[in-house]
């Protein structure tokens, strides 16, 4: 028998679970998939917006995988911590994977950043999304105006929650203390900014119409800053036509509300281009508003600034500019890429690949593409750690690895576990009078899953 573990339980660890008992190369495969948080399906969990469903549904699947007889889910297990080093679960298992994502944002660089105030949407995402290390984060909401800088799905989906009324987000899972708080919000301006042009933004279309369907918040665009992008300037143009069909349908969906105007609405979303963050500006030691540079293609796919600023109140400022990757203690780590060194998801120490340790993901390749990318990805590490099999089975091992876990003082949450953590959330919504609502804290996660011992 092979055992393996998977650390991470998002899309990518999940995939690389079902990709290992799936195959026949390997007959005999059991597979714990650990995750430092007491709930699985990562991202999908705590990262998809609260009122995509369609995406959230996503968890059906993973969970189909998990319940398999040969995966075993070990929640609560974090690894790099004090009794689970890699260098030990390199003797409970024959081969480890790991699938920990990128599990930080990327910062601006620039001045009064770290303003009170002024935040990584990554934070604000956790918050809503109820993630257990961000329940003492304490978002107020009593701000009048928001900036969120960039130009991605991220940005765009915590635009639309600030822009979307409370009662809209009633029906969601959204915890209730942070329901509580975007009720009691008084944001009306949402200011999302891009430093390059339409044609360059990184959302998707789907993504992007959304924020035309918010029923109390109307979507302004400048006609002046999207004149700057030469491909929304000439829509016959060369630049225009070797434009991917996701960025030429954006372009198209911002000239359509360039045209319409924003209407009248309870609040306004602007979509800006071509301003470049240069500052978090500070008023009673809070942030209160962001200047940003005025950029201009440069003729080679990127930006040059002018020299000219506009300065944009807000008193919370949001980066979305993407994640990175984090080290793991006992793994190497790239900090140029953010990734974890590998040939074909096989782990390098020294250029040399390390026995029976593995990478798919984030960690393994960035954090680039969507959901369906983890699949291919997970395919091609599993196809390495196959190759290694034979070698690897001969490694003689504990005959119980959950028990030596608990023996150096983890108490794992398992499948049995996570059903009533589940449970203890429907009943929770029972008592609201809403659907199911996810449990913020780790205090009280861990008492649903143990039965409040």
């Amino acid at each position: 028998m092979l055992r393996v573990a998977v650390v991470g339980s998002g899309p990518s660890g999940v995939y690389t679970a079902q990709a290992l008992v799936q195959q026949s190369a390997v007959p005999d495969v059991r597979v714990h998939v650990l995750d430092r948080l007491p709930c699985p399906y990562g991202l999908v969990r705590y990262g998809v917006a609260p009122d995509h469903e369609k995406i959230k549904s996503l968890q059906g699947s993973l969970r189909t995988v998990l319940e398999d007889e040969r995966i075993t889910f070990v929640g609560h297990a974090e690894v790099g911590a004090a009794g689970l080093t890699c260098a030990r679960l390199l003797e409970l298992y024959h081969a480890v994977v790991y699938c920990v994502g990128a599990a930080t944002d990327r910062r601006l660089g620039i001045p009064g950043e770290d303003l009170p105030g002024s935040w990584s949407a990554t934070d604000f995402v956790s918050w809503y999304s109820a993630h257990p290390d961000a329940s003492g984060r304490g978002f107020t909401l009593g701000a009048r105006s928001a900036v969120v800088i960039g130009v991605g799905n991220v940005a765009v989906d915590v635009a639309r929650i600030l822009a979307r009324g409370a009662h809209e987000l009633r029906s969601t899972d959204v915890p209730q203390p942070a329901l509580d708080v975007l009720a009691g919000s008084r944001v009306r301006e949402v200011h999302m900014v891009g430093r390059r042009g339409p044609s360059q933004a990184k959302f998707t279309t789907k993504e992007l119409r959304e924020l035309g369907t918010l029923p109390d918040a109307g979507v302004a665009v400048r006609t002046e800053e999207l004149a700057l992008d030469p491909a929304y300037a000439d829509p016959g143009s060369a630049a225009a036509a070797s434009l991917p069909a996701v960025n030429r349908r954006n372009v198209e969906v911002l000239r359509g509300w360039a045209a319409g105007g924003s209407g009248e609405r309870a609040r306004r979303v602007h979509v800006r281009f071509f301003l470049r963050p240069v500052e978090v500006l500070e008023d009673g030691g809070r942030a209160a508003g962001v200047r940003f540079e005025r950029t201009v293609p440069d003729g080679g796919g990127g930006v040059r600034g002018t020299g000219t600023y506009e300065d944009i109140e807000a008193q919370l400022v949001l980066r979305s500019v993407g994640y990175r990757g984090a080290p793991l203690a006992g793994l190497p780590f790239d900090p140029g890429s953010g990734t974890v060194p590998h040939a074909g998801g096989h782990v390098l120490r020294e250029g040399v690949p390390s026995p029976g340790e593995y990478v798919a993901g984030w960690i393994k390749r960035g954090p680039t593409g969507v959901i369906g990318t983890n699949r291919p990805c997970a395919k091609e590490t599993v196809a390495s750690l196959l190759a290694d099999a034979p070698a690897l089975a001969r490694r003689p091992l504990v005959d119980d690895p959950l028990g030596a876990l608990r023996e150096s003082g983890i108490r794992p949450v398992v499948w049995n576990d996570w059903r009533a953590i589940e449970a203890a959330e429907a009943a929770l919504g029972v008592s609201l009078g809403r659907r199911s609502v996810k449990l913020h804290d780790w205090a009280g996660l861990l008492a649903a899953a143990h039965g409040g011992v």
